[in-house]
């Protein structure tokens, strides 16, 4: 057997044997001794326990004391009404809590008795029963919370195991208790129940026994009743108390003591309204000023320590989550879900171009991109998504690129303090600089310094700084790829904002006719050819007119271009004015026509390689022949063979214009300067 067990079963032993044996006064002392002791150790083990079960038999604990207390209670009675002598400590106790009044004795008593039972004792006991209840119904949802944790792998089956053990074990703790504050209560009843009875008693005996006068019997055997009370009840008052604390505690995970005054002393500004109102009340008053004044000084003093403490204990808090965030980051690899987002546009710079997007440095680079994004919203109709700037010291300093879904598809240099100068053409006179090609359109031109740029505009110089250059060629290549970055969640923004105005129309057409995705592949087309979709409801109406007929996506895009003609016209064909274009040779439009393969996944051409070797160097042709003239390389083709010749040309000639006959207004001159043949 353990020496614990052995200890233990002494204890309740020596309870069942003090119950039936007399026992001199001498034991009892030592016994009365070892009681107060044992109920100093539960009411501060209580205080200091981190959570209920740190003292999970408890309950147990309480039967033990209370039958080994009212064991102690009947040998001091045996004792007192025998020999009229309990020993040292019932004595003591009787004469010095009282004063050797009795009286006062009986008032002290009498005070004890109220706080223990109206108090202490009810409160522990409702507490006791309200925690009991409200454990027992959370079990289920703490059961289910442990079930999605293990199911979503935040805990493993071993972690699992312990939580619901610790459930299954608070529950049991807390149904426990409800019944054993009852021990408290009932150990506080037959305490006071003896008191009488060793009062009556006493007096009996001394009477008649002992011959004493009533008045001297009263006296004696009131104040031994009364120490013996004393002795006995402040233990359990002791042990009620530590039952409320432990109850009123709950399952907090946290230290008594230092959790009990940080709540009551740790807000700087409770304890300088304290401390104020102290000093008032000992300056206005009668009070006491030297007690008042003084006390709220040191509720001040300590109000500014602690407001001292707080502040010093936020920085170290702060560097200390900062310091651990970041090795919390290195020592987890496995966390790479944020590195599964691509961002759909980047702009990524070597550190010498920080300074352009430094607002604090004079940078206005930041400003530029919004108006960016402004301007394409006007210009197509369309929102541009976030664009994220980010410097990477892997890049030289004065190198950016730029990244469409996390692929880079352009990059450029600038040279800072430099201006770059293109000559629009007709400018004769050069000036010297550092030679380069603008980055958008790959133009020739020069870096020249601040003290040239005046003359350089002067001559007729083309001069801009190197913000304009990144801030136009970022425009440029999102232009190119507008269509990449407009997502089915852009669609919807569009129809629901379009809903708001036109919700019959958006009725009929989605989901009925069309879905988001077939949509979303439409505006992608006209955003293609760069055909603004700001007027929604022009393209939704027309949608909505040949949708039942077709569910092509290519053929309703030209159905919608034919339907924005005047919006392609005022793009391509200034008014008042002859635009010349070029034409498409009619046989070419045939052997198009009769290559193309419809399919289920769409249309494709199926021209002889040498067929189209040949149209593209026309095209080419055509085209230079155009630009030499100054005008947009344009050519017009049938409705019908527009899309195709389109998609035959792009790969080739990406800046080519292809327009229908019927995407023109009738009052648009315009005039063939050639023909596409093959």
């Amino acid at each position: 057997m353990k020496r614990a067990d052995l200890g233990v079963a002494l204890y309740v032993l020596a309870a069942f044997v003090m119950l039936i044996v007399p026992i001199p006064s001498w034991l009892l002392d030592i016994m009365l001794a070892c009681n107060m002791g044992l109920a100093f150790t539960i009411l501060f083990r209580s205080m200091f326990a981190k959570e209920v079960l740190d003292m999970s038999f408890y309950p147990t604990v309480l039967l033990f004391t209370t039958i080994f207390r009212i064991s102690l209670n009947v040998s001091s009675t045996r004792l007192i009404l025998t020999t009229g002598d309990p020993g040292n400590v019932v004595t003591v106790f009787g004469e010095f809590v009282g004063g050797g009044d009795l009286i006062m004795g009986v008032i002290v008593f009498a005070i004890l008795i109220i706080i223990q039972f109206m108090v202490i004792n009810k409160g522990s006991e409702r507490v006791a029963e309200v925690t009991a209840r409200f454990t027992l119904d959370a079990m289920p949802g703490k059961q289910m919370a442990i079930d999605a944790d293990l199911n979503t792998g935040a805990i493993t089956d071993a972690e699992a195991k312990i939580r619901r053990d610790k459930i299954q074990e608070e529950s049991s703790f807390f149904g426990s208790m409800d019944g054993a504050v009852k021990y408290v209560k009932g150990d506080a009843t037959a305490g006071l129940i003896i008191t009488a009875v060793n009062i009556i008693g006493g007096i009996a005996m001394g009477v008649l026994r002992n011959n004493m006068e009533l008045s001297q019997a009263i006296n004696r055997y009131t104040i031994l009743t009364i120490g013996d009370g004393l002795v006995s009840q402040i233990p359990s008052l002791l042990t009620s108390l530590s039952t409320g604390i432990l109850v009123t505690k709950g399952s907090k995970d946290a230290d008594f003591g230092s959790v009990l005054i940080k709540q009551l002393f740790g807000m700087p500004k409770s304890m300088y309204l304290v401390g104020a109102t102290l000093a008032a009340l000992g300056i206005i008053t009668p009070l006491n000023p030297i007690i008042f004044v003084t006390l709220g000084a040191i509720f001040v003093v300590v109000g500014r320590m602690m407001e001292a403490t707080i502040e010093t204990a936020t920085v170290e808090s702060q560097v200390d989550m900062a310091e651990t965030a970041a090795a919390e980051e290195i020592r987890q690899p496995e966390n790479v879900t944020s590195l599964l987002h691509v961002d759909p546009i980047e702009l990524e710079f070597g550190y010498g171009i920080i300074p352009l997007a430094d607002v604090n440095q004079g940078g206005d680079l930041l400003d530029r991109v919004v108006m960016i994004r402004r301007q394409i919203a006007l210009e197509l109709g369309t929102v541009v998504p976030i664009i994220r700037l980010r410097d990477n010291i892997q890049l030289n300093p004065n190198q950016y690129i730029i990244k469409i879904k996390g692929i880079q598809v352009s990059e450029g240099e600038i040279l800072f303090d430099h201006y770059m100068a293109m000559n629009p053409g007709y400018v004769e006179e050069e000036i010297t600089g550092i030679p380069t090609f603008e980055p958008s359109f790959h133009l020739p031109a020069i870096w020249i310094t601040e003290g040239q740029r005046e003359r350089a505009e002067s001559v007729g110089y083309t001069v801009v700084d190197p913000p304009s250059i990144i801030a136009t060629h970022l425009t440029e290549v999102i232009r190119r790829h507008i269509d990449e970055l407009l997502s089915r969640e852009d669609v919807a923004s569009l129809v629901n904002n379009l809903k708001e105005t036109n919700p019959s129309l958006v009725d009929e057409l989605v989901p009925k006719l069309l879905g988001l995705g077939e949509i979303q592949k439409v505006l992608q087309n006209l955003l293609k050819e760069g055909i603004s979709i700001r007027d929604l409801l022009s393209i939704f109406e027309t949608l909505a007119d040949y949708a039942a007929t077709t569910r092509d996506t290519d053929i309703l895009s030209e159905y919608v271009r034919q339907g924005l003609k005047r919006a392609i016209c005022a793009k391509y064909f200034p008014a008042n004015e002859t635009t010349s274009v070029v034409t498409l040779d009619p046989k070419v439009e045939q052997e198009i026509m009769a290559s193309v393969k419809q399919t289920e996944q769409g249309a494709y051409l199926t021209l002889d390689p040498e067929k189209t070797k040949a149209i593209i160097a026309s095209v080419q042709a055509e085209k230079e022949k155009l630009e030499n003239l100054g005008k947009n390389p344009v050519v017009i083709t049938s409705p019908i063979v527009r899309v195709y010749f389109k998609r035959l040309t792009e790969e080739y000639v990406s800046d080519l214009i292809v327009v229908s006959y019927n995407e023109i207004e009738p009052n648009i001159e315009l005039q063939s300067v050639g023909m596409v043949t093959a």
